[in-house]
């Protein structure tokens, strides 16, 4: 069976610098098939063409191929909107880095929480799930982080990694890289 790879960004798409643009490019150059679209309107994203955007990317996905999802920030918030609507079709991975607070103080995100979607069993929707937290994420502190670890699914605090985005050094980051191809995850 094939594989497709799908990256999802946050706010702002986090530009040709981060560790999501260098996955892109790592991975299509081991010859994996991947797609990283750019959601509308990324500065002030909208929920609901949000998830619909994702919905038909994930509809142009050829079903004979497992799918792993790799998302930052904002669309972590995004893919547990979908996991919680009736998805069609099962992933095989999900890898949600970085997921921002339910209690974030900023309006672009605030809309994605307008219901406690920390209730939503985020398993739905894949085969398996790991969070990616960092223990100094100013997007998410550590006990606002507490809620994603009520979701019951496997979760990594990596020590000291602020949001892992550009600001926090993650351009190139061969963690993130190893764990979707090796389904290892080495601290």
């Amino acid at each position: 069976m094939s594989r497709s790879f799908l990256l999802l960004h946050g706010v702002g798409g986090g530009g040709s610098e981060h560790w999501q643009a260098w996955l892109h490019q790592e991975l299509v150059k081991r010859g994996e098939t991947v797609r990283f679209p750019d959601f509308p309107d990324k500065d002030h994203p909208d929920k609901a063409v949000w998830i619909d955007r994702l919905s038909v990317i994930l509809g142009e996905i050829p079903n004979d191929e497992d799918v792993v999802v790799v998302a930052h920030s904002l669309a972590c918030i995004m893919w547990f909107h979908y996991a919680a609507s009736t998805p069609k079709r099962k992933i095989q991975r999900a890898i949600l880095v970085a997921p921002p607070s339910p209690f974030l103080e900023f309006e672009p995100v605030m809309t994605f929480f307008l219901f406690r979607i920390i209730c939503i069993s985020s398993g739905r929707s894949a085969e398996k799930t790991l969070l990616v937290l960092s223990s100094t994420d100013p997007y998410c502190p550590v006990e606002d982080a507490a809620q994603y670890l009520d979701l019951g699914v496997p979760c990594v605090m990596l020590p000291g990694m602020g949001h892992i985005n550009v600001e926090a050094g993650y351009g190139p980051w061969p963690w993130i890289l190893e764990l979707i191809l090796n389904h290892k995850v080495t601290l």
